[in-house]
């Protein structure tokens, strides 16, 4: 067995073709022995590629585009996407079958200040004709924080990835709404990413036919059963709401079946972070994506 490292900046059931090529055995079927961690400001996806102690990790295509802001060349590309949609909820203190986004005009709204779910939600809002500075948003800290803040009762809405919200629901907290990513549709949100030379090796090879087929069980299978594959990676989220949460995610079309990062994906994306004015000019494709080491 050949050891491989994963690392991510985050953790959910967002990610779950990576988290399921791992837990599934997918990765194992192909030879290789995996790990996973979760960034840290000590430990982050440039720094484990650089020092080589990580081969794949989960990011995004604006990481990059923050970097080349700021005069750097990203040490690493994005080869593929895990996710096709924003993973963000909104959940309120009451069901809404009607929610109209409007209804947040004047509302206190818990809102995950972290730079993409950021930039999403802001889209959205002007998507839907409602412009930021109309909402009461609070920046609670990192997601942990977020999801104590609306338990204690400090705010009207939230705004979290699953399988956070779904879980408020569980506990009679909190009630889904909306979905940030019916709003905006396809975007190049969450991808695979690597060293260009890491994606040369045979190992790049094996990892990637192991993540095509835990993509594929991801879209084909029932969401308990994926589930229960992935339970170990979950222990503290009830086997229902992490059900609840893929199959939400399956229905949004999260999962497409093309692994490769779309140019047209790509370039959703520039408009988002463009009307956030996160990004002073539209980073070339070609600059911060390649094709998965099988093509």
């Amino acid at each position: 067995m050949s050891e491989i490292h994963v690392r991510v900046l985050r953790h959910s059931a967002f990610y779950s073709p990576l988290i399921v090529a791992i837990a599934g055995g997918f990765l194992r079927d192909e030879g290789l022995k995996p790990s996973y961690s979760i960034a840290t400001p000590d430990k982050t996806v440039p720094g484990g590629i650089a020092d080589g102690s990580v081969q794949v990790a989960q990011s995004a295509v604006a990481t990059s585009w923050m970097l080349m802001e700021q005069g750097e060349t990203p040490n690493y590309v994005h080869f593929a996407q895990i996710n096709e949609r924003d993973g963000f909820f909104l959940a309120g203190r009451k069901a809404e079958p009607a929610f109209a986004w409007k209804n947040l005009i004047g509302k206190k709204v818990l809102v995950d200040h972290f730079f993409q779910p950021l930039a999403m939600f802001k889209y959205a809002l002007h998507q839907q004709g409602v412009a930021f500075d109309q909402i009461d948003a609070v920046d609670a800290g990192d997601v942990g924080a977020i999801d104590q803040a609306f338990r204690r009762g400090e705010a009207d809405y939230v705004h979290q990835q699953g399988p956070a919200p779904q879980q408020l629901e569980k506990d009679g907290t909190g009630f889904v709404v909306a979905s940030v990513g019916d709003v905006i549709g396809p975007v190049a949100f969450s991808s695979l990413c690597a060293s260009r030379e890491w994606l040369a090796s045979d190992m790049a090879q094996a990892f990637m036919r192991a993540y095509r087929k835990a993509r594929q069980y991801v879209i084909e299978s029932e969401a308990r059963e994926i589930a229960r594959v992935e339970a170990e990676f979950f222990p503290h989220i009830d086997r229902d709401v992490l059900t609840h949460t893929i199959a939400g995610y399956q229905r949004l079309g999260c999962w497409a079946p093309d692994a490769r990062i779309t140019r047209e994906a790509y370039e959703r994306t520039l408009d988002v972070f463009e009307y956030s004015g996160l990004i002073t000019r539209r980073h070339a494709y070609d600059d911060v994506v390649t094709l998965p080491p099988d093509e």
